[in-house]
């Protein structure tokens, strides 16, 4: 990689790092989600990136791809929230990272389950570590603490204009033996929970991305694909469509786009048995000495 491509990486990470901390301020009982997130999202754009995906805001048994929607009036009252923030630097996703906030005061375990997870993980990172490495160093990490990781979820490869990419990095022992290469960019999140370890799609989308561009006749639908495509093929949120356009509309043209197969929909990914479940990740970059790239320098 070279020095330009990783200096964009740098960026957005620390981009990512501080906008991360900024909202773990805002998290609190009586706020509400809408604000939270878009305050978040207003933070990375005056720090010089762009959202690398809408900011996610999961809450107890819900792991992840939760997001204010339109018109949103929730409040995370007595709740685990799960704060996941990315950030891109000309489309260099340098910048995927996720902390939990516990509202309740009742789970500092299984905060700590993730936390420490992560720590352990990183600490085998190098060139030639194998995947399956980092999947043990969570898995017993988290059972050390009596909970079990989220098996069907994992970290994963970043790019540029690419979320999840290869390689997948696993959050239990898959005694997987490929190894990380030079130049890797990589996010590795361990989730923690007092359910069984697995989660599912459940509950309506609020995020999207494009996945293919098709010729659509209403006008509705075509203005608001034009808005999408700037998205670059990164995941947008329902929330960030025109609003000079009314909702039902909107609505109607997400639908139209879906039944066309142009539209991938992220559903909230909640715990099988809605166990509990918190979260952390950081964005690494692999060379001769490790780069954490969302760690933060306060």
């Amino acid at each position: 990689m070279d020095e330009e491509t990783l200096a964009k990486y740098v960026k957005a990470g620390q981009i990512a790092a501080e906008a991360r901390e900024y909202g773990k301020t805002l998290i609190k009982k009586d706020a509400k989600l809408t604000d939270v997130a878009e305050k978040i999202e207003k933070k990375i754009f005056e720090l010089g990136g762009e959202p690398a995906f809408p900011v996610n805001l999961s809450m107890n048994e819900t792991a992840a791809h939760d997001t204010a929607g339109p018109n949103d009036e929730r409040t995370f009252g007595e709740s685990v929230v799960k704060l996941d923030v990315g950030a891109h630097v000309d489309g260099y996703v340098g910048g995927d990272t996720a902390v939990t906030i516990d509202l309740t005061e009742k789970y500092s375990d299984l905060v700590k389950a993730s936390e420490e997870a992560l720590n352990a993980a990183i600490k085998t990172v190098q060139i030639g570590t194998t995947l399956g490495e980092i999947g043990r160093a969570i898995e017993e990490t988290i059972q050390g603490f009596g909970y079990e990781p989220v098996r069907n979820l994992s970290g994963h490869g970043i790019g540029k204009y690419i979320v999840h990419q290869s390689p997948s990095i696993p959050n239990y022992d898959t005694q997987d033996t490929t190894e990380l290469e030079e130049g890797m960019t990589i996010a590795i999140e361990p989730f923690a929970t007092d359910g069984i370890g697995l989660i599912h799609e459940k509950g309506r989308a609020l995020i999207y991305s494009l996945t293919a561009k098709k010729p659509v006749r209403n006008p509705t639908t075509r203005a608001l694909l034009k808005q999408i495509t700037e998205y670059n093929g990164l995941p947008f949120a329902k929330r960030w469509l025109s609003g000079k356009i009314p909702a039902f509309k909107i609505s109607f043209a997400i639908r139209e786009m879906e039944q066309l197969g142009m539209l991938h929909s992220y559903a909230p990914l909640v715990e099988k048995k809605e166990g509990i479940v918190s979260q952390k990740e950081h964005s690494l970059y692999i060379g001769d000495k490790v780069k954490i790239l969302t760690k933060s320098r306060a």
